[in-house]
């Protein structure tokens, strides 16, 4: 089948215009503008982060992948597929049975990378690498190295036979996903078929060896991401085959051998209703429910991901959009059970939340899914990685004392390189087309091609979102005619933090916005989807000024959270903030916030957050800036009579995901605001100066 072959879904996938000719019924109903169309400005907010993923984060996992021995395990397998024998020791030699996805993940991200920075060097060097991964595929296409490198004795993961061990712990699955992933954006970034080629081989022996017929192995993913990646293949190929076995693998989940919340096969997934168990594997899962429904037309997938959806959003969201509260199963925890000190908020997750809430809108049309996206997007998410793309968290916690500190890389590098393979795909998310709509749904400085109605139109915006509310978008040429803009306005505007009672602004502000339409107020209104729509005969060089209030907001969480009561988090338009030790010449383990706090902003030069070796290389640092919020505070201190006393601090903030990138200390989102919730440790002394600059 063709390469053209497309649908409202395979944008998903991020192909490229030139492929979106031909269609496939039973798609979404909204279309993304794929990431290709696109182009974020340098020096900008988001043109930092995409180039910091080029430069520093991309080359490093790729670097890792060699010197931790990723492609040595494909290397292995190849030799023993000539020369069979027990030499290997694959438990020593392969931590993980999922190690192949680190390559896989790792290319995906240089296939975005690719397509928007064409680069031969780095072209020259994915392509070495798929040479090394197809060496170890067997003849039927099965491609696992965890038992490739040793048939007799394969890693204890992987069980005596192919399957044995998948809804435990071997990965083959999991680790199709991801090869999926990767082969389909590299396919898409340079017309090459190399990987895609290995990973549809190694999907057409899934599709004969595991299903329910007889003498197949009837069993499910013990991770999920096949489910969605399958999906994304049925697109590239327009193979039926594999959307079947994407249907397959959710159909018998609940129904097989192994049934445990853990990896949400405790019942059917059409029968849930609640957020369980380990929450990237849930949220890619809830995904793949999406797709899959939206590919099939199977609408009680869509009233299961409704439903948990809901249960997230009103009983297990961090209010930096984290998911999952605990280590113990990297899990969601019970309903409103959000502890801030010991919350993990795993990295991957963060990214499963994006993935689950984009699928959401292109269902629904709704701007309270990207509200969700967006809070994710600027908190939780980023936090995985250092400004520098050096630096990175598995578990992002909203308390420390200390002991969380970013690492260059991790023995289990599942974040890293969900991280490298996500930021680059970011462009494809801030536009979408339905019909005559032109949905803006992040706001971000870019220039961009879209096709509305068959026809061309270039949009552009100029914005320094999140520091301040004022975006300029503009009409760079409209071949459409009459459509309309729908702007959407962000929750945070309108005085909702997120679509639930589970947080609400507690400080009796009331934000304001306005756009006008070449110095005009628009003809237009709010709808009921959450965005502002302008439906009119546009013409090159219309302007659109939207302008939304960006004040520091105080955050109240629901009573049924224990860990927040008589606290309060402090945001700025999407930003969450915290306060950090360096900044702070008192131990903010003891701070008291005003009953009416009122702040004042600064500013922070990134340079201050970024290794030193890179201040002089990384240009798009010189001209950035972080904003900073400052208020009056209380310190809790004990005089030498032990008596509790308070002393007047002046107490500064900084965005949540600029922590962690100056030493070791103090870090708290939730802050006591009512004396019920202080807690002071003794001793507490004020120090004469800020413990560093």
């Amino acid at each position: 089948m063709r390469k053209t072959i497309i649908t409202a879904l395979a944008a998903l996938t991020l192909l490229p215009a030139s492929a979106q000719k031909k269609s496939i019924s039973g798609g979404y109903p909204i279309m993304p503008v794929p990431f290709t169309s696109v182009k974020v400005w340098n020096n900008t907010f988001w043109g930092q982060r995409l180039e910091t993923s080029r430069n520093v984060t991309i080359p490093l996992a790729f670097s890792k992948c060699e010197s931790e021995g990723r492609y040595k395990n494909f290397e292995r397998a190849a030799d023993n597929r000539k020369h069979p024998s027990d030499k290997y020791n694959v438990k020593k030699l392969m931590p993980y049975s999922f190690d192949d996805t680190d390559p896989y993940k790792t290319i995906e991200g240089a296939a975005y990378i690719l397509q928007t920075y064409p680069d031969k060097k780095l072209k020259a060097y994915v392509d070495s690498v798929i040479d090394i991964i197809g060496t170890a595929q067997e003849p039927d296409g099965y491609l696992y190295t965890t038992r490739t490198q040793n048939f007799i004795h394969p890693h204890p993961w992987a069980g005596p036979k192919r399957w044995s061990k998948e809804e435990d712990l071997s990965h083959e699955l999991y680790n199709l996903g991801h090869l999926i992933e990767g082969a389909v954006a590299h396919w898409q970034a340079t017309g090459s078929r190399k990987l895609l080629d290995i990973a549809c081989r190694y999907a057409d022996c899934v599709v004969k060896e595991v299903g329910p017929n007889p003498g197949q192995a009837c069993v499910v993913p013990g991770h999920q991401i096949a489910e969605m990646a399958l999906c994304k293949l049925y697109l590239a190929t327009g193979q039926k085959r594999y959307l079947d076995e994407a249907k397959f693998l959710l159909d018998y989940r609940g129904k097989t051998e192994i049934r445990q919340e853990y990896s949400q096969s405790h019942k059917p997934v059409i029968e849930q209703d609640e957020a369980v168990g380990h929450a990237v594997r849930a949220a890619y899962m809830y995904a793949g429910m999406a797709d899959v429904a939206a590919l099939t037309g199977d609408t009680a997938y869509i009233h299961a991901i409704d439903r948990i959806w809901n249960n997230i959003v009103s009983k297990k969201l961090y209010i930096t959009g984290g998911i999952g509260a605990t280590n113990n199963g990297e899990a969601f925890g019970a309903n409103y059970e959000l502890p801030n000190m010991s919350a993990y908020n795993e990295t991957c997750a963060a990214i499963g939340n994006v993935y689950v809430n984009y699928r959401l809108f292109l269902l629904h049309g709704e701007s309270k899914y990207f509200d969700v996206l967006e809070r994710t997007l600027y908190n939780g998410l980023i936090d995985g990685v250092s400004l520098d793309g050096g630096g990175f968290f598995y578990p992002n916690p909203l308390e420390s004392m200390g002991q969380h500190q970013r690492k260059a890389w991790f023995g289990c590098a599942c974040c890293p390189s969900n991280i490298c393979r996500f930021l680059p795909s970011l462009p494809g998310y801030i536009y979408a087309v339905k019909d005559r709509n032109v949905y803006i749904n992040l706001f971000l400085s870019n220039s961009s091609n879209l096709t509305v109605a068959g026809k061309k139109v270039a949009l552009s915006q100029d914005t320094r979102y999140p520091w301040d509310g004022d975006i300029v978008i503009k009409i760079d040429n409209n071949k459409a005619g009459t459509f309309a803009l729908k702007i959407r306005i962000p929750g945070w505007v309108k005085g909702q933090p997120v679509p639930s009672d589970l947080y609400y602004y507690s400080d009796g502000k009331h934000l304001a916005y306005t756009v006008t339409v070449n110095g005009k107020t628009a003809d237009a209104a709010l709808t009921d989807d959450g965005y502002y729509t302008i439906a009119r005969q546009w013409k090159k060089g219309d302007v659109v000024r939207v302008h939304f209030d960006m004040e520091a907001r105080t955050v109240r969480a629901n009573n049924k959270v224990a860990a927040d009561r008589g606290q309060a988090s402090i945001e700025r338009g999407p930003v969450v903030y915290a306060a950090e030790w360096p900044d702070n010449n008192f131990n903010i383990q003891n701070v008291l916030l005003n009953q009416q706090p009122t702040f004042t902003t600064g500013t922070m030069p990134y340079a201050a957050f970024i290794a030193d070796s890179l201040k002089n290389k990384q240009t798009q640092y010189r001209k950035l800036h972080i904003e900073t919020l400052t208020t009056p505070a209380q310190a809790l201190v004990f005089g030498k009579d032990g008596k509790l006393s308070t002393a007047d601090v002046s107490l500064k903030l900084i965005p949540y995901f600029a922590w962690a990138h100056r030493g070791n200390g103090n870090m708290k989102v939730w802050l006591p605001q009512d004396v019920s919730a202080a807690r002071p440790a003794k001793p507490a002394t004020l120090a004469s100066k800020p413990a560093a600059e």
